[in-house]
Formats: structure tokens, sequence, C-alpha cells
């Protein structure tokens, strides 16, 4: 579940660099950095979380 997750945010990035989604916060193309600092963010907490729970 987590990869589809973050396949899905990497195609939205990739579509914010080609056309810019207009939501806020990401109306240029140079602001799809701010896709991909949460695509990683969320794979760190989803690591971070599998690694907390792995032994229970």
């Amino acid at each position: 579940m987590t990869k589809i997750i973050l396949l899905l945010l990497f195609m939205i990035a990739a579509i914010q660099v080609i056309k810019p989604l207009g939501w806020p916060g990401l109306r240029k193309r140079s602001d799809a950095w701010k896709l991909v600092a949460g695509v990683v963010s969320i794979t760190f907490a989803s690591v971070i979380l599998g690694a907390l729970f792995q032994g229970v």
C-alpha cells in the first residue's frame, strides 16, 4: 500500500513539472520540490513506524 501511495505522489510531482496543478502552494513548475519533499518524509515515517512495530 505504501508503494502505491509513493508512486502516485511521484506521478503528481512529475505532472507538476509538466503542467502546474494550480493548487495552493503549487502554482509554479519549480514548486515540484515540495511534493518530492513530502514523498521523502512519508517514506521516512513509514520506515520508522515499520521498524518500531516490527518486533510486536
